[in-house]
């Protein structure tokens, strides 16, 4: 079951509540988005750690519901 952009945000939000967030369709199916996220809780973090906060908010889903995600990360 594909999984909205919505879904996404708010996972992500409720993760990194100071975060900004941008979260597009690349394609028209539900499972493959595009994400900018940009969180003060980056800071003095990698890309790779910063990436992991972000996985780690879907819960799981990434795989399943969720395909492909491509991330853009940073911290302001």
């Amino acid at each position: 079951m594909p999984m909205p952009r919505a879904e996404i945000e708010r996972m992500i939000r409720e993760a990194l509540p100071d975060a900004r967030i941008e979260v597009r369709a690349l394609a028209d199916d539900g499972d493959h988005y595009e994400a900018v996220v940009v969180s003060p809780s980056f800071a003095g973090l990698s890309k790779v750690k910063q990436h992991q906060l972000v996985y780690g908010a879907l819960k799981g889903r990434m795989g399943g519901e969720l395909h492909a995600l491509a991330l853009t990360t940073s911290a302001g």
